[in-house]
């Protein structure tokens, strides 16, 4: 017992003797890279036969590809604080799309500032011009980070580790006005309607995502020749696409997404997993890689034994939540996936569901809403997909094993069975833990009323 105490003392004695910096050069580099708005099956690394994206396979191949990765919100406010901040929406208070989070909300980049970290940020990763406490630089530029990474790791003297943050805009609209795909060649989710005009954009979508799989490939080769191999690479996305089903939406289309982790010599290589994982785990996870203390009383917790090989599971329970997003959304939704089920409470069914792509119609962005409106007063499938997206129940139940696609709602089959109100109660215990006042952020566009028109909102021009 002497012994184990004595060899105690003089490693403690040893790690007070050793000055800060050199424990800071003992700490390995970290890159994180974050796409915006990319849908994880639009990706070859999981299943797509056509989009190119050959610069997250090499990364997939060299590190671990998680195939149960969720974010916290569906879309890029709430979910980026949760990102920043190892906190759920409810918690960190930027619940609604485009808001701040509550004063005293701490932040994680903070921690690995304190632990020697020189912590430089690129395009988005914060949402807009919102706070981001813990950087030594922040540039907002969304495209092209590359070429201002090399400038400024160039141009300023870094000594210790650093924190990289890439945020890539792409493939957030306004899309490409050119496409590298052929539209009439490309495959569109089987809920889309078939257009011709869906398919010119769903192109252009694709092109996006693989500009922005090339723009990921570059900050990479930067980093091995600025790192070599004692770096850890993230690659991930903020939520699905604008698409039926996707962002603003608590399907799989616009939570699960791409994460793909990366360690030479740590990381076992061509490795995929099935443990459930979460956004707000990921900066955790970072910190406690380098070897750091992650806070206490965070919703997100660390994954490194997931990483490390020690474990295949994390959590048993994934929960996410979207309240809305200005006047184009409206729909308060939460869910709970556990297993092979996931349950949506849809919080006001008596409401319609609408978002940026119906609303505004935008080139490069929902422009195609016209003709789905038109498909659907000739053909009978076109207005059950209209129905289904407008339309929503209080509950929805999916067998992900056996619909992947979330197609076939088994709630009211299921609605009596010990499954559903087992997952029910947690939902609900869970919102009440967090806090959640499960209400809108504004009123919503009710069902027994015609929808508003809206106003594209006249952006100003800069002087």
């Amino acid at each position: 017992m002497k012994f184990i105490q004595f060899c105690l003392f003089t490693l403690m004695f040893v790690a007070c003797l050793t000055p800060p910096n050199t424990r800071a050069a003992q700490l390995p580099n970290i890159v994180v890279f974050i796409s915006d708005d990319l849908g994880r099956l639009e990706t070859s690394v999981y299943g797509s036969k056509e989009v190119r994206t050959p610069m997250m396979e090499k990364l997939a191949a060299s590190g671990m590809t998680f195939e149960n990765a969720y974010v916290a919100s569906p879309s890029c406010c709430p979910n980026r604080f949760s990102l920043l901040t190892g906190l759920m929406p409810a918690r960190h208070g930027a619940h609604p799309n485009h808001s701040q989070p509550k004063p005293e909300t701490k932040f994680l980049l903070p921690v690995l500032k304190k632990m020697g970290y020189h912590v430089a940020s690129f395009g988005k990763v914060a949402h807009g011009r919102n706070k981001m406490e813990g950087v030594d630089f922040k540039s907002p530029k969304p495209r092209e980070m590359s070429k201002d990474v090399v400038k400024y790791f160039s141009k300023t003297k870094v000594d210790g580790p650093v924190c990289l943050l890439v945020g890539d805009r792409r493939p957030h609209v306004a899309w490409s006005n050119e496409s590298t795909y052929d539209s009439k060649k490309v495959t569109l989710p089987p809920y889309f309607i078939d257009t011709p005009e869906t398919r010119e954009h769903w192109a252009r979508y694709l092109t996006d995502i693989t500009g922005m799989d090339e723009e990921m490939g570059r900050i990479r080769n930067f980093s091995k020749k600025r790192f070599g191999k004692d770096f850890i690479f993230m690659f991930t996305s903020d939520h699905g696409g604008q698409w039926h089903m996707g962002k603003w939406t608590l399907y799989d289309a616009g939570t699960r997404i791409p994460l793909i982790v990366s360690w030479p010599g740590k990381i076992k290589a061509g490795l995929r997993t099935d443990a459930m994982v979460s956004w707000v785990d990921l900066i955790p996870t970072l910190i406690d890689l380098a070897g750091g203390g992650v806070p206490d009383g965070l919703d997100g917790r660390s994954f490194k034994p997931v990483l490390l090989g020690k474990t295949d599971s994390h959590r048993t329970e994934i929960y996410t939540t979207h309240t809305g997003d200005g006047v184009m959304n409206i729909f308060p939704i939460r869910s709970v996936r556990i297993g092979k089920y996931k349950l949506i409470h849809n919080l006001r069914p008596d409401a319609w569901f609408t978002n940026h792509s119906d609303r505004h119609r935008k080139d490069g962005a929902g422009a195609f809403w016209d003709s789905w409106d038109a498909a659907a007063k000739k053909d009978v499938r076109a207005r059950q997909v209209l129905s289904a997206y407008y339309t929503r129940p209080k509950f929805e139940f999916f067998d992900l094993e056996k619909d992947p696609l979330e197609l076939n709602n088994l709630a009211d089959k299921l609605a009596v069975t010990g499954q559903f109100n087992s997952m029910q109660r947690k939902l609900a215990a869970w919102s009440k833990a967090q806090g959640d006042d499960l209400k809108p952020h504004r009123e919503p566009y009710l069902r027994n009323e015609a929808i508003p028109k809206i106003e594209a909102p006249k952006r100003r021009r800069k002087k």
